[in-house]
């Protein structure tokens, strides 16, 4: 019989269960300026257990699920999901995702907790070697994704996040960022 034993989610136990928030911002771009969305939404973290690659390094990971709608017309304009992985050994935490416009990040960083407070910071660059982006051939011609970063604190049962995502898009550089404050449910 095989011993059962609790998975150490480490830092990423912060996330796990539901939360939602209603105050967040979208500046995107658009040909002539940028466009600001207010949006609410729901992201949802699971336990996905852990796994060991290649019988040397250990990963924890959740699965995750991030829908944000528009205030203004109610329509989900960004649907999201992933995970965010912990290498304990290695004191690095992973976050993979995909987005329904053909992109997929795998950004690597951080977990930091003092005084109560989690922050998990994560990055990825185009042509990284570690911690790259992937994108269609049609989004590498007309919307190219070159940066993502993310950041994301957690105390007393809140949740901020701020994430921005360097585009090549209507013939100049643009930041396009997303910050919210959610609560766990």
């Amino acid at each position: 019989m095989s011993e059962i034993t609790e998975v150490n989610y480490g830092p990423l136990k912060k996330l796990i269960g539901v939360w939602k928030g209603s105050k967040g911002m979208d500046i995107s771009p658009e040909p002539d300026g940028t466009e600001e969305n207010p949006y609410y939404e729901t992201i949802t973290f699971y336990e996905a257990g852990d796994l060991t690659n290649a019988e040397s390094q250990k990963l924890v990971m959740l699965r995750y699920h991030q829908v944000v709608t528009r205030k203004s017309d109610d329509t989900v304009f960004h649907d999201e999901t992933g995970y965010w992985m912990w290498d304990e050994a290695n004191d690095i935490v992973i976050h993979s995702l995909a987005i329904p416009r053909a992109v997929c990040v795998l950004a690597g960083g951080t977990a930091t907790t003092s005084n109560g407070q989690t922050i998990f910071e994560v990055e990825a660059n185009v042509g990284d070697l570690n911690w790259g982006i992937l994108q269609s051939p049609f989004m590498e011609k007309n919307a190219k994704t070159t940066k993502f970063s993310h950041k994301i604190s957690i105390a007393n049962g809140k949740m901020s996040y701020s994430e921005t995502t360097t585009l090549e898009i209507y013939g100049k550089v643009f930041e396009h960022t997303d910050a919210n404050e959610l609560t766990r449910q």
